[in-house]
C-alpha cells in the first residue's frame, strides 16, 4: 500500500479529477441501475504476503488478547488482535493492535533511554491506554471479524499440548494450513499390542513433514 493523505479531489460537479486508488472499477461508470451486474475492482497490485499466512499470524495476535499480554484489551468485546514489546531493563513499552479497519500503535518511554521501573512493560503500560482510544474510535462502528481465507482450517487444539482437544477437553481455535492440521488420531509404538493407527494427515506429515505455522 501506498501511503497518501489525499485520497480523492472531485470538481464542483462531482466529477473525479484524482483518485489515490489506481484499482480499474469495471461497471462503475453506469448511468442507471438495471440489474446489472455489481461493480468489480481489478487490482494488479503485487502480492506480498500469502493470505493463508497472514490469517495465522492475525489469529496468533487475537491470541494475545484473549489470554497473553494484551488481556486489556478484551474489554473492547469484539474481534482485535496485538502485540506488546518490551526491551531491556523496560527501557521501552509499545503495543500494537489493530481490527479489521483501525491499526493503533502506543509507545511509552524516556526522551533519553533509562529503565522506567520494574513490570513497566508493553502489556502493563501500553495496552491499556490502546484499549481506551479504541473504546473511542470504534465506538460507533459494528464489530467487524477478520476475514478467514479459504483454505484455513480451524482446529480445537489442547493449549497444554498442541494436539487436537477432546471432549470436555480446555480448547482454544488454531488455524492450520491444508495438510499441517494435527492428526485426528494417535498412538504409540510399544505403548500397546494393538495396530498402530494412522490417519491420512498422520501419513502425509510423516513422509513429507508438516509445514506451515503452528
Amino acid at each position: 500500500m501506498t501511503p497518501s493523505l489525499i485520497d480523492r479531489i472531485q470538481d464542483r460537479y462531482g466529477h473525479t479529477i484524482y483518485r489515490h486508488d489506481e484499482r480499474e472499477c469495471r461497471g462503475c461508470d453506469a448511468d442507471s441501475w438495471q440489474n446489472q451486474p455489481e461493480p468489480t475492482l481489478i487490482d494488479r497490485r503485487p502480492v506480498v504476503l500469502d493470505p493463508m499466512t497472514a490469517y495465522q499470524i492475525t489469529s496468533m495476535m487475537e491470541g494475545v488478547v484473549q489470554r497473553g499480554t494484551g488481556t486489556a484489551l478484551k474489554d473492547l468485546g469484539r474481534p482485535v488482535a496485538g502485540k506488546s514489546g518490551t526491551t531491556n531493563d523496560e527501557k521501552d513499552a509499545w503495543f500494537v493492535a489493530f481490527t479489521p479497519d483501525v491499526v493503533v500503535g502506543v509507545y511509552l518511554g524516556y526522551d533519553k533511554p533509562k529503565p522506567m521501573g520494574k513490570g513497566s512493560t508493553g502489556g502493563v503500560l501500553s495496552a491499556p491506554i490502546v484499549r481506551d482510544f479504541m473504546k473511542t474510535a470504534l465506538a460507533d462502528r459494528p464489530a467487524i471479524p477478520f476475514r478467514v481465507p479459504p483454505g484455513i482450517k480451524l482446529v480445537r487444539i489442547n493449549p497444554k499440548s498442541g494436539l487436537r482437544a477432546g471432549t470436555g477437553e480446555n480448547a482454544i481455535l488454531e488455524a492450520f494450513k491444508p495438510g499441517t492440521a494435527p492428526p485426528d488420531s494417535y498412538s504409540v509404538i510399544g505403548a500397546s499390542d494393538a495396530p498402530l493407527t494412522v490417519t491420512p494427515e498422520a501419513d502425509r506429515a510423516v513422509r513429507s513433514g508438516t509445514g506451515g505455522l503452528y
